[in-house]
């Protein structure tokens, strides 16, 4: 796995620095600026390889000191617990330095550290994570918040431990409406990154419900459009909720892992006449195949109106709408050949 080496190299030399201002064994904690400064620039991907990278580092320059305080026995005397420690080795550790830091956790990388912990291999640990999180995050620079939030949201559907009480333990923190409001921005506002994936993950709370039709017209990413248009349409919001293995061949061990989905409905205050009208005419095809999607579940329903969709939608310039278009057409044409039979020469 390749990354930036300048970026790769500050962080590195944050760590040993970081790590050698603390060998004397001072109980002060020491200067973090230049690790905070360091960190702040590690991408949003690849967060896995980041923690491994810093942690190797970060011990490594203390096992070489011949510091004998700085074991990974849960005995260890060693009081001064830093950020960092939320990455230890020791489990024993990271559950201490959960239960003792206090304060806003410094940027980015160090609140998504903390995080983390909530899929951690050690129980205790994530009892820890769940019961101080929304402490931490109550103190921390609501912009921190959010961009761990997105980071975690992005990936946590792949996580193996992580249980019930951990994610509402994290959604309560989605539902601050300070959380909540600048969530929704980035949803909007953002050009690139999994918004729509973010979008989908939030569907587990009502944060969002009163603003889907915002979300829907405004929204930069036409996937994100989608989504939201999807959502009110249906009345529901889907999102993966974990993976699931499936034994395709048990006797020759094959199988294959499955998205498991889950959603929540919603009451829509919307028309779905005026719904399909909005989506008909947006700038994505994207969306307009949504919308043509669901013209052709309710042609029934939406009577001698239907025509002129399905006229629309036939002559867009996108293949998969005018597919559809064409589909609702000849849908259309043969419930009015078996309505008025004599009307057709067939």
């Amino acid at each position: 796995m390749r990354h930036s080496q300048t970026t790769e190299d500050k962080v590195l030399s944050a760590v040993r620095d970081f790590a050698c201002s603390i060998i004397s064994g001072s109980k002060v904690v020491a200067d973090m600026s230049a690790l905070i400064t360091a960190t702040s620039e590690i991408p949003p991907t690849h967060f896995a390889y980041w923690e491994r990278l810093i942690r190797s580092e970060f011990y490594r320059v203390l096992r070489e000191a011949n510091q004998p305080n700085w074991t990974f026995d849960a005995n260890s005397s060693y009081e001064l617990l830093t950020w960092l420690d939320l990455s230890s080795w020791d489990g024993y550790r990271r559950e201490r330095v959960l239960r003792t830091l206090s304060g806003a956790a410094p940027n980015t990388f160090f609140f998504s550290l903390a995080i983390r912990r909530l899929n951690d291999w050690v129980p205790q640990v994530r009892i820890a994570a769940r019961e101080k999180l929304p402490e931490i995050a109550a103190a921390t620079n609501p912009d921190y918040v959010v961009e761990a939030v997105c980071i975690t949201l992005a990936n946590w559907s792949s996580w193996g431990r992580i249980e019930e009480l951990e994610k509402q333990a994290l959604l309560q923190i989605i539902s601050r409406d300070k959380i909540a409001e600048a969530l929704k921005s980035k949803i909007i506002s953002s050009a690139s990154g999994p918004m729509a994936l973010l979008f989908s993950q939030l569907g587990r709370t009502t944060i969002l419900d009163s603003d889907l039709a915002e979300i829907a017209q405004c929204a930069v990413q036409p996937s994100v459009r989608a989504k939201a248009y999807r959502s009110l349409f249906e009345g529901r919001i889907t999102w993966i909720d974990g993976q699931k293995w499936q034994w395709t061949d048990i006797r020759y061990c094959e199988g294959r892992v499955n998205a498991v989905v889950s959603e929540r409905k919603f009451n829509v205050q919307i028309p779905f006449l005026e719904l399909l009208k909005g989506a008909a005419i947006d700038r994505s095809s994207v969306v307009r195949r949504v919308s043509a999607e669901l013209l052709i579940k309710e042609l029934e329903t939406l009577g001698g109106g239907a025509r002129g969709f399905a006229e629309k939608f036939a002559a867009d310039k996108s293949n998969p709408v005018s597919e559809r278009g064409r589909f609702a057409l000849r849908m259309l044409d043969k419930a009015e050949r078996a309505n008025f039979p004599g009307t057709y020469n067939d």
